[in-house]
């Protein structure tokens, strides 16, 4: 392997429009230098962005996008085709300029429009508007952690539906990675499971440039990355010229014949490389180059200095030929499975299903529905129950908590192990029974919240999955990026929460969620559910399991709740409402009390202490303020009343966001400290959230 040299120019200005016998080193360079000069002008003309990671990084994704990765830019959702993660997500020009180049619908039009309102070209890749991308990226290491995600969901799929005869699920997941990705934790959580994991189909290629925003990674970066991910378990290549696209695809091929570790190929390069100023400095990495520095980098490599956006011919026949390529490669892949239908109909069926994204026929017709009772069950317990019988339905549902199954209650009991098969279940503690393998549908996520969460998006982004993640509600905290770019990408992933509350009781404080549940409801796009009893859970289940268009947030309680006589109350089916009025039958209450979760029992206390002093009570379980919202005005004044403004609410967390409900004459009851360590009865009741004070506050109401 060659050394990198500041700068070369083998293809000249003359040549890009003379030269009528090109060689293929120049043509490479031809096509490297189209993509890097294509992301610098769309960042020069919206004067902002980047350019330092695509001038880069140009040769290492212009060889993988031209000689490995397979892909359909006709059809960019084929189910076999390569994942693609430009975990660097503020190199996003290098994403648009190859989408472009290689014929996606992203037009030289939105090129110029890069990071301009309403453009498909946003500052950093959004999945949900731009064809082509494969996954939202910008917050650092969420991509490969996404990546890992990806991978799980691709080796899951082939242990379940290959045949040693026909092979309908083989795609690599690759990654561009870079010097921040890996100084992030997140990076950590998810490459040491994947190492662990043994995920051969997931390619990593490090952008290893030694330069950050503030300056050079010395500063703070010095540890050896090749020794660090060997300890993961990867297997660790290294290419020493980031310019050499020989020994770029020579790494790469070496990679794919390592079937038991996942790859990661340090490349070394040089930001904003032919910039002869700027490169190799942090000044390229987050600015423009301005249009001195750009003439004059288009100068150092053979290029028009003074055309803009231009894509010579030879270079875009070399990238288009990516369509023909695709097609071709689709069509193969259909006559396969074809004939996989053929002698796998059943198999091939599903496949098609869940790939669809649809769910089975009447998937839900054997949820459990629980009886009245007084001393009642924790709604982490009904959740278990109740995903059990989604497993018996729902072949696609796979997840699995931080170390928490015994907990959480969250594990498929007898679906298996996702482990190695190259490993061995013998003398392992905590396997839940079944497969040990691929096939396997619960995850063993260890102590990892922030990379579960990135890798469960990955997963739901895959798709042919549907999965979820668990943990306690206060390691929200740890997830929340996470899920974050879950609710803005409009991921399904099903974020299951449990030990909801001050509930949790002698652990203390530090595991009391308190913020908890307003920091879910301020995150435009997520759902989250807090139920009240047994049947809201099934109820909240349900509805996670049916809504595909963003993340839902389940959270449930470690302590006993009373399962509601639901003859007497109204049905738990209301839950979908967000709000619900519990006793319809009282018409033209004196108050309204209104509560989500464990408080619902609180409040249903109240009430029957008001009512013996003749007092006509609402009561409201709100377990879900996003889907209350959605409703319409209409619905929302039925179940509160303008001209009712005595109001009383009632939850174990934070006021904010309750003055929308409560009014301006409203009382809330609720907590502006920290927990406590006690059982939780008496935490309830040294914290004053007690049926005891609803009734106090409403009688001041009335009077």
């Amino acid at each position: 392997m060659g050394e990198i040299k500041e700068s070369v120019s083998p293809v000249s200005f003359v040549s890009i429009f003379s030269y009528a016998l090109m060689t293929q080193t120049e043509l490479d360079q031809l096509s490297v230098n189209t993509i890097r000069f294509l992301a610098a002008d769309a960042i020069q003309k919206a004067n902002s962005g980047h350019p330092g990671l695509p001038m880069g990084a140009a040769p290492m994704a212009y060889t993988l996008w031209t000689r490995f990765l397979k892909h359909s830019p006709s059809d960019p959702h084929w189910a076999d085709r390569d994942r693609f993660v430009l975990s660097g997500g503020h190199g996003s020009m290098l994403l648009y300029s190859l989408l472009h180049l290689t014929g996606y619908d992203l037009s030289l039009d939105d090129l110029k429009q890069f990071r301009q309102y309403g453009s498909k070209t946003p500052g950093h890749p959004e999945v949900h508007l731009t064809a082509g991308v494969e996954v939202t990226t910008g917050p650092l290491g969420q991509g490969l952690a996404n990546g890992v995600g990806f991978a799980i969901a691709e080796a899951h799929l082939a242990a379940i539906f290959n045949k040693p005869d026909h092979d309908i699920v083989d795609h690599y997941t690759y990654v561009i990675t870079t010097d921040g990705d890996l100084m992030e934790g997140i990076t950590h959580e998810a490459c040491a499971l994947a190492g662990h994991l043994r995920l051969g189909k997931l390619i990593a290629l490090y952008d290893d440039n030694h330069i950050s925003l503030a300056g050079s990674t010395s500063l703070s970066f010095t540890e050896d990355v090749g020794l660090r991910f060997a300890a993961y378990g990867w297997n660790v290549l290294r290419v020493s010229d980031g310019n050499n696209v020989e020994a770029i695809e020579g790494a790469i091929k070496t990679a794919q014949s390592v079937t038991d570790q996942p790859s990661i190929i340090l490349v070394r390069t040089i930001i904003g490389y032919g910039a002869p100023h700027k490169q190799n400095t942090y000044e390229v990495h987050g600015s423009p180059l301005g249009d001195e520095e750009l003439k004059a980098a288009k100068k150092n490599l053979g290029w028009n200095p003074d055309a803009s956006f231009f894509i010579p011919d030879d270079a875009l026949k070399k990238f288009r030929k990516a369509i023909d390529t695709g097609k071709k490669q689709q069509a193969d892949w259909q006559k396969r499975f074809d004939s996989y239908k053929k002698k796998y109909p059943d198999l091939a069926s599903e496949f098609e299903r869940r790939m669809k994204g649809d769910l089975p026929t009447a998937w839900d017709a054997a949820l459990p529905a629980f009886p009245a009772d007084p001393k009642g069950m924790a709604t982490r317990k009904a959740s278990e129950a109740v995903m059990q019988a989604i497993a018996k339905t729902v072949p696609e549902l796979i997840g699995g908590s931080a170390d928490l199954n015994p907990s959480t209650f969250t594990w498929l009991k007898g679906y298996g192990d996702f482990q190695s098969p190259l490993t061995s279940a013998q003398g392992t503690q905590g396997a839940v029974g079944g497969a040990w393998g691929y096939e396997g549908r619960n995850f063993h996520f260890g102590v990892r919240e922030h990379g579960m969460g990135a890798i469960v998006n990955g997963m739901a982004l895959h798709g042919g999955v549907r999965p979820y993640s668990a943990t306690f509600f206060p390691f929200t905290d740890y997830m929340r990026g996470a899920m974050r770019l879950a609710a803005l990408s409009e991921v399904p992933s099903i974020f299951v929460f449990t030990h909801d509350s001050i509930g949790v009781g002698e652990d203390g404080p530090t595991h009391q969620p308190i913020e908890h549940l307003a920091a879910m409801r301020v995150i435009p796009h997520m759902i989250t559910i807090r139920p009240a009893d047994a049947n809201e859970a099934v109820e909240a289940w349900r509805f996670a399991i049916n809504h595909n268009r963003a993340p839902v947030t389940l959270v449930f309680t470690r302590q006993n709740l009373v399962t509601l006589d639901r003859s007497k109350y109204a049905p738990a089916s209301n839950l979908t409402k967000g709000a619900y009025v519990l006793n319809p039958d009282i018409q033209n209450p004196n108050v309204i009390l209104m509560a989500t979760g464990s408080e619902v029992e609180l409040i249903m206390k109240a009430e029957e202490m008001l009512s013996k002093e003749g007092l006509k009570v609402r009561l409201v379980s709100m377990p879900s303020w996003e889907l209350f919202e959605k409703g319409s005005a209409e619905y929302r004044e039925s179940v509160l009343p303008s001209n009712i403004t005595a109001r009383v609410a009632i939850e174990a967390g934070v006021r904010l966001g309750w003055d929308r409900y409560i009014g301006w004459r409203g009382i809330f009851i609720g907590l502006d400290r920290f927990g406590a360590s006690a059982p939780y009865k008496v935490v309830y009741e040294k914290l004053g959230l007690t049926a005891e004070r609803v009734v106090e506050a409403a009688k001041s109401l009335i009077k």
